[in-house]
């Protein structure tokens, strides 16, 4: 039978709708997080990525399907050369109503140049990558970060009416006792803040089961100084959030590993090479550079699209522990988008 060109919603087999687009538009950082990457990275040659065009193309037929939130993510998507040419052409999806939100997450040391244009796109939302508010811990952890800069970056965001959320990981032995004060300055600032525990993706240098912390336990301490209700506020993505009282401020925690938030996945996530994850904890993908290159008729796209959608998993199978060493997926976070 002949393809037929079909926008409708992409529902998976355990009858979720995939409103949610990430895209990775970069593997390419100019940090080196140590829970994150290696320092000495191999980066995919240029000429594998796809063109800005293509990556437009491609989020622009998912949101024919049915996306109504985009969110770009790297590597750090600003690094990529001519992003913004991107961002732009999304934008337009929303001054015509067919997309809700267009949104990124960022380190922020490349925001100070591009946070008015980011909102003159349509951007109002962004969450930028922060771990530590002390200076010398920050270039520990990152490795090439400089602080200073990442603050001048959350200046000029929130100068040009960008709203931001925080998001920290939690590391143990790192910044467990940091984030008390992460809350204070967030919300001082009308920022929330947002806690994830460490995932296993990717070979690093040190071990996992060194570093993780159980967002259970960080909670725990956190409720010895703050009065934490939940609430059910969303932003789409998997946090579930509670209120602090004493400051009026939201906070949020991401449990990959403690409280997987897979019943509820309305992700996929799309890398700057056109592969498919339905699952960022499976390595099961979809080629749909091979469909967007066959035809320049969408019906191709859609085709591959709903195939790959029909084998979205139930969840993921993230695991630490002390017996088995290699993470539990062998790609880094920053090719499949953070």
């Amino acid at each position: 039978m002949p393809l037929v060109a079909d926008p409708s919603p992409m529902v998976d087999p355990f009858g979720r709708t995939v409103s949610y687009l990430r895209v990775s538009v970069t593997d390419r950082c100019d940090f080196r997080c140590t829970y994150c990457m290696a320092e000495n990275m191999t980066f995919l040659p240029k000429k594998d990525l796809l063109t800005l065009e293509e990556l437009n193309r491609l989020c622009s037929a998912f949101i024919a399907k049915g996306v109504r939130k985009l969110r770009l993510t790297g590597g750090e998507p600003l690094v990529r050369k001519n992003i913004m040419f991107l961002i732009r052409e999304l934008g337009r999806h929303i001054d015509a109503g067919n997309l809700e939100e267009l949104t990124l997450t960022t380190n922020g040391s490349q925001l100070a140049r591009h946070a008015q244009e980011l909102y003159d796109c349509g951007v109002r939302r962004i969450n930028v990558s922060l771990d530590t508010l002390n200076p010398e811990k920050f270039k520990e952890i990152t490795r090439w970060g400089d602080f200073h800069k990442v603050m001048e970056g959350i200046d000029a965001a929130e100068k040009a009416g960008l709203k931001i959320k925080l998001n920290a990981v939690a590391l143990k032995d790192f910044n467990e006792t940091e984030i008390a004060g992460m809350l204070r300055f967030a919300h001082g600032r009308g920022m929330d803040l947002t806690v994830i525990e460490t995932m296993p993706m990717g070979e690093i240098e040190e071990d996992r089961t060194d570093r993780y912390l159980p967002l259970s336990k960080l909670r725990a301490d956190l409720e010895e100084q703050f009065t934490l209700v939940d609430i059910p506020y969303k932003t789409g993505g998997p946090a579930r959030y509670v209120e602090v009282r004493e400051t009026g401020g939201r906070l949020g925690f991401i449990t990959p590993m403690t409280h997987n938030f897979c019943e509820s996945c309305n992700r996929v996530r799309l890398t700057c090479t056109g592969t498919l994850y339905m699952c960022l904890g499976q390595n099961d993908a979809a080629d749909l550079r091979a469909a967007l290159r066959a035809s320049e008729d969408d019906a191709y796209l859609f085709a591959a699209i709903d195939e790959a959608i029909g084998r979205k998993p139930k969840g993921h199978d993230f695991i630490i522990d002390r017996v088995r060493r290699k993470p539990a997926v062998a790609r880094h976070m920053s090719v499949t988008g953070g």
